[in-house]
């Protein structure tokens, strides 16, 4: 006698596409002796789209502690926001 039997189940892995995220780097801006407060919140307003009182917080801890992040990117477009703060011109 021949019994019909079950189809067998087949267990298949999921392919899951894990997406490498992109390294964030920091822009910083280091204190020195040469820049104003007005020159700092001005710059940081114009390249960085900052409002008057974020640029403002941010021009006091750069003088306070020496160091502050101004903005978090990619490695590229931080060069390139490196680049536009050395160029920004004269105080």
């Amino acid at each position: 006698m021949i019994t019909p039997t079950k189809p067998k189940k087949t267990v298949r892995e999921k392919k899951v596409a894990k997406t490498r995220k992109i390294p964030q780097y920091n822009v910083v801006l280091l204190d020195d002796n040469d820049h104003s407060y007005d020159y700092v919140v001005e710059m940081l307003m114009k390249l960085f789209g900052h409002n008057f009182t974020t640029a403002y917080q941010m021009a006091c801890e750069v003088y306070s502690s020496g160091r502050v992040i101004v903005f978090t990117t990619s490695k590229e477009r931080a060069e390139f926001k490196r680049d536009q703060i050395h160029a920004f011109g004269a105080d």
